[in-house]
């Protein structure tokens, strides 16, 4: 009895599954329709990364068949807006599950090595002012530089079980302090403190504290809910106002302070890695830092390009403690003071 022979693919053997489909994929062989359902951004975008990041993800190597700066920057896109590790994602580009692992982590570092120079506040005069002059035409706040708030992202439990990481819900998480602009661009993201830190003690122990402390900022604040302490650089709402002035403050401080909560919402949407519905990110707190910290990035580039997506609704839910903290009662009397002044010069 004839025994049948199964045809091998030589390929498959030399370098792994779908490994022969991958210099096939090119981005001009699909639609901006495909790339987009598929890893979330169109081909324009794809391919700035690609010029931004391709000499970083050229390393040397002594394969023939090395993963193109192209194909890691797809994979990684993939990641980020899905949140999986897909096979058939993998497939389409012609890599394997570690491959794409290994992508995510390269071009993960190589955003994160530009994240200065995506993610920052303006320093001329003119750009200053128009921040301020956005920020003024929401709800009539004027003199705000920026909208301060923290959001948790979870994520799995440290190898050397570490309480610090455990949040008010008993989940893992870090909480990531952000600060963004009128239009929701990202001026500050400090995403690596441990979860169990409350707002006002990350704001305390945070780089932006020192940026706003020791810069000069006389001509303008940040805006922060009453989980903060009143600063002279940051505006609180009045924890009981009474007059109507005090009312007109908070009405317009809550407005205008909303932007950084619609911002939160926005990046959970296009990164659903970081809503939770995939479960925690699978890494530990510094690489998953890393990953928040380059969705960041890719959130700022993606408004340079104009991929505004305010009106899309959240998909999934990001785990996060409960929105009940204590109401912080400032003692810094200069602090009082400048918002004193604000009430009676602009709301009274």
């Amino acid at each position: 009895m004839a025994v049948p022979i199964a045809v091998l693919d030589c390929d498959l053997l030399l370098y792994g599954r779908g490994h022969r489909t991958l210099d096939r994929f090119k981005l001009e062989d699909v639609t901006d329709e495909y790339l987009v359902s598929t890893y979330g951004f169109p081909r324009q975008f794809i391919c700035y990364l690609v010029d931004l990041l391709g000499a970083t993800l050229s390393r040397p190597t002594q394969r023939s068949r090395a993963i193109s700066p192209e194909t890691q920057i797809l994979a990684a896109l993939g990641f980020y807006t899905s949140g999986s590790f897909q096979t058939r994602m993998g497939d389409a580009i012609g890599i394997s599950q570690a491959s794409m692992s290994r992508c995510v982590a390269n071009v993960t570092e190589a955003l994160v090595e530009r994240a200065s120079q995506f993610i920052h506040f303006p320093e001329d005069e003119a750009t200053v002012q128009t921040l301020k002059d956005d920020f003024y035409g929401l709800a009539g706040m004027p003199g705000v530089l920026g909208v301060v708030d923290c959001t948790h992202v979870a994520i799995k439990a440290p190898n050397a079980e570490d309480l610090s990481y455990v949040n008010r819900k008993g989940l893992h998480s870090l909480n990531c302090l952000m600060v963004c602009d009128s239009r929701g661009v990202l001026l500050s993201a400090e995403t690596h403190w441990p979860g169990s830190l409350p707002d006002c003690t990350v704001l305390e122990q945070a780089a932006l504290t020192s940026q706003f402390e020791t810069e000069l900022h006389k001509d303008g604040w940040l805006l922060g809910d009453s989980s903060f302490l009143l600063r002279t650089w940051l505006m609180t709402p009045l924890h009981i106002p009474e007059t109507p002035a005090e009312y007109r403050y908070n009405m317009a401080h809550s407005a205008t302070h909303n932007v950084i909560e619609r911002t939160f919402r926005t990046i959970r949407s296009r990164f659903r890695c970081l809503d939770g519905t995939k479960g925690t990110l699978q890494y530990s707190p510094e690489k998953s830092s890393h990953i928040i910290l380059a969705c960041c990035v890719l959130h700022n580039i993606s408004l340079e390009h104009g991929l505004d997506v305010w009106s899309s609704p959240a998909t999934g839910h990001m785990e996060q403690p409960e929105e009940e903290y204590e109401q912080m009662e400032s003692v810094d009397s200069e602090a009082c003071r400048v918002r004193q002044e604000l009430l009676l010069t602009h709301f009274s």
